[in-house]
């Protein structure tokens, strides 16, 4: 039976010799190698060639897995072995390739066959632990191999020997020692020399063990001085001189361990991770405890590896922390308190100030009285404290502000209302604060708070406590300094009746002063004034242009100006003529022309239809505002636009200048209901159904007898009830069906017009009320050459390469004068 046991390893050793043979491969084959070994490492040593079959020794001995790694090693050397020539022409092993294992002094001896053999010797050692005679066998041939390999196998079969069986006999041998000794030198290790020699002879002085336990006799020892003198030997043999071996003997640190020796292995470069001779622990109830001490080198490149993604996921942290925090504003601290500059020096006098008259003369007390308060005090008056202005944008409450600061020569403190409101609770008081502790320090001076309403609209009960501090600290600032400071408040606003009550009481804002929009007046000298530095045409007549212009503001009327001038230096005049004011007009009226916009010519057709239908009732319809122009080009957000104008400023609207309006905005569907059906009409009469709808309802407070004279509007009185909502209904509806039946009889009795004036409109585009007065008389208007070459160019966009396209945005009413 050990017969046929070893004869799976001995087949094996001899596989190498066959250049790679197919079953080196073998995964099956392998296994049963493996299985063979197992079983001849178990079986008892005997000198017969086979056992008895069902011989009770198997059962008996220790599976030990004897030397598994010489196998492992030398199919894996082959494995990676390239192919060689065949048998005949290399040899045994080929003459380009050696397959030895270590180093060997023949070149005719099988390195297979000495794995084979080395195998053979370290499973009689391991079955015969205590026989000297194969211990120091196995020593020699691990040593004789000459390769670090056998070092490691010697250094770690000693020192585990040492450790878990010191009363062994080979700890007696001089021979083993000196192996030991020189397995040391070879791996690099002569410090460690001397702790062995003393490790031995501290093992060498313990009782000896109980002869019985021994299976062979012991080796004689000579006296344990001898240990130093072996040393002395083996570090006298080696490249080591007397003198450093000496050195080495009196002076060594601790003795080697299994993980020093593999820790100078791995240093020196050897890639073998563990030897393949003696490395393994030992079966059953002696395992061999293996500590591997690992490298300074690996420990700080472990913690520089943790520091360093520590650090990037840190970073990453942060930076994700950062990007929430400041996206929350947490991380924000509040504004930085604002620091008020007195202006001084604006060069705004009232003589700057046009369309206003009266707003300047009450103005003119505030100034009289910061150039002399005695004045006003010595009688025992005070001046009011101060001054809202009110009124619609764009009329000069600002301006008014300045110009009075300018005339009295004191400092100017400009704040907005908005300014004072922050998300932080108390900062806007503490700005308001600020604000008046600037201008105590600058006294006499003028404060001046635009859009009030943004801070100081009315307070109510669902608020809280600190949405009213700025208020609050508002009304106090306001109260708390008496007349004789010097410092007066100028606020603005365009909402008045927005205002808190508390904030425009006597005392606070004693004088309320009323900027109205500019009559012609006020427009004729607000235009002269901004076009002083205008090189205008001298054919331009300021009061034709003020006359044409009502309803617009100051900055309205600069505006004009400004655009105006500019349209002229983009065509090249040298002077702003009369062409230029209306273009600039007509932009601000009615929007800028959409050239580039294409309109088919269906679409503009109907388009021209319903602008004439809105022409022709503005004409005809008494009591209606003139007509100003009409188009059928799309300017701003509608396709086509009817202008009309009042003559004069107005003040008030009468009933008839109602019906009047209401029919106006009807005359455009109607005339699309006559030419093309009730089935055609398109949806760009929208607004002009909203325009005459919200007149309606205007008309019933007041106008109506069913409804009466009662105000429904307000959203803070009652609300109506349902049946006076229905009534309310069914009044403007009547009103709005009353106004159809008007325009229907007078656009029924303009039919030729109409086709004619639709006409001209598609043909020239664009018509003022003296055209549209000629071609309703049939007369001749000026040629398309001659409207294209004296109407303003404001796009050279190609209209061919357009697309397409139907707008469905509603006409805007005629603008009224507010």
């Amino acid at each position: 039976m050990q017969a046929q046991f070893y004869g799976g390893p001995l087949r094996w050793g001899c596989l190498p010799s066959l250049s790679r043979p197919p079953g080196i491969a073998s995964r099956s084959l392998w296994g049963r190698i493996i299985d063979s070994q197992h079983r001849l490492a178990a079986a008892p040593n005997s000198t017969s060639d086979s056992f008895p079959a069902g011989s009770r020794h198997f059962s008996q001995a220790r599976p030990l897995q004897k030397c598994p790694g010489i196998l492992f090693h030398s199919r894996n050397v082959l494995l990676n072995a390239r192919v060689t020539p065949p048998l005949a022409a290399t040899g045994l092993f080929g003459q380009n390739r050696n397959l030895s294992l270590f180093r060997s002094k023949s070149a005719t001896s099988s390195p297979v066959l000495r794995l084979a053999k080395i195998a053979r010797l370290e499973a009689d050692a391991d079955t015969h632990s205590h026989d000297v005679a194969r211990q120091v066998a196995l020593f020699m041939e691990l040593a004789s191999i000459d390769s670090r390999t056998g070092y490691q196998g010697i250094v770690s079969r000693w020192e585990r020997m040492c450790e878990f069986d010191p009363r062994s006999p080979l700890l007696r041998s001089d021979i083993a020692f000196e192996l030991y000794l020189t397995s040391l030198i070879r791996l690099g290790l002569p410090q460690s020399v001397n702790p062995a020699v003393r490790r031995r002879e501290a093992l060498l002085a313990l009782p000896p063990p109980d002869p019985t336990t021994h299976e062979t006799p012991v080796e004689p020892s000579q006296p344990p001085s001898t240990s130093e003198v072996i040393a002395q030997r083996v570090l006298s043999n080696s490249s080591i001189k007397l003198g450093v071996g000496r050195a080495l003997l009196n002076d060594s640190p601790a003795p080697p361990t299994l993980g020093a020796v593999a820790m100078a292995s791995r240093s020196s470069g050897d890639s073998t991770g563990s030897s393949p001779f003696g490395t393994r622990g030992s079966s059953g109830a002696d395992p061999v405890h293996v500590v591997i001490e690992e490298p300074r080198s690996a420990v700080w490149m472990r913690l520089f590896r943790f520091i360093l993604i520590a650090a990037v996921y840190g970073f990453i942290a942060l930076t994700v922390l950062a990007f929430l925090l400041e996206n929350s504003g947490l991380l924000k601290a509040g504004r930085q308190s604002m620091k008020y500059e007195p202006q001084t020096g604006s060069g705004v006098k009232f003589s700057d100030v046009h369309g206003v008259d009266e707003a300047k003369e009450e103005l003119s007390e505030v100034v009289k009285f910061l150039k002399d308060p005695t004045q006003f005090t010595a009688l025992g008056g005070r001046l009011p404290k101060g001054v809202l202005l009110t009124g619609p944008p764009g009329t000069g409450k600002t301006l008014l502000a300045k110009a009075v600061a300018g005339e009295a020569g004191v400092p100017f403190l400009y704040a907005s209302g908005s300014e004072f409101d922050e998300m932080y609770v108390g900062v806007g008081a503490k700005r308001v604060r600020e604000l008046f502790e600037t201008a105590r320090k600058q006294q006499p001076s003028i404060v001046f708070i635009d859009e009030l309403d943004a801070v100081g609209g009315r307070r109510s009960g669902r608020e809280g406590q600190w949405s009213r501090q700025t208020l609050n600290q508002l009304l106090t600032e306001l109260d708390g300094f008496s007349a004789t400071e010097g410092v007066i408040v100028i606020a603005a606003t365009n909402y008045p009746e927005s205002l808190d009550n508390a904030l425009v009481r006597p005392g606070r804002f004693d004088k309320k002063v009323a900027v109205p929009l500019p009559d012609i007046v006020g427009r004729t000298q607000i235009l002269a004034h901004h076009m002083k530095g205008v090189k205008t045409d001298p054919e331009v007549n300021i009061q034709v242009l003020a006359r044409g212009t009502p309803g617009f503001s100051g900055a309205d009327l600069q505006n004009m100006v400004n655009q105006a001038a500019i349209q002229a230096s983009r065509e090249g005049h040298k002077v702003v003529g009369l062409k230029e004011f209306e273009w600039a007009k007509d932009k601000i009226l009615m929007g800028a022309e959409r050239k580039s916009s294409y309109i088919t010519p269906k679409d503009k057709l109907m388009t021209a239809y319903h602008e004439a239908g809105h022409a022709l009732a503005a004409l005809y319809t008494p009591g209606a505002r003139s007509l100003h122009k009409v188009t059928c080009m799309p300017r701003g957000h509608s396709l086509g636009l009817t202008q009309t104008l009042p003559e004069n400023d107005e003040h008030s609207v009468s009933f008839k200048q109602f019906s009047a309006m209401i029919d106006v905005s009807m005359g455009g569907r109607i005339a699309e209901e006559m030419i093309y059906g009730k089935e055609n009409v398109t949806s760009g009469a929208s607004s002009d159904i909203r325009a005459a709808t919200n007149l309606s309802r205007r008309m019933e407070y007041g106008f109506s007898d069913k409804v009466g004279t009662v105000y429904h509007g307000d959203s803070d009185t009652t609300p109506p009830s349902p049946e006076t909502l229905r009534l309310i209904d069914a009044e403007i509806q009547a009103l709005i069906q009353q106004s159809i039946a008007r325009t229907t009889k007078l656009l029924e009795s303009k039919v030729e017009e109409l086709h004619k004036l639709a006409q001209a409109l598609v043909e020239h585009e664009t018509l003022d009320k003296s055209e549209v007065e000629k071609v309703i008389r049939g007369e001749k208007i000026r040629q398309v050459e001659e409207k294209l070459k004296s109407a303003a160019p404001e796009s050279s966009t190609n209209l061919t390469d357009s697309k397409p396209t139907r707008t469905s945005a509603p006409r805007p009413q005629p603008v009224a004068a507010a």
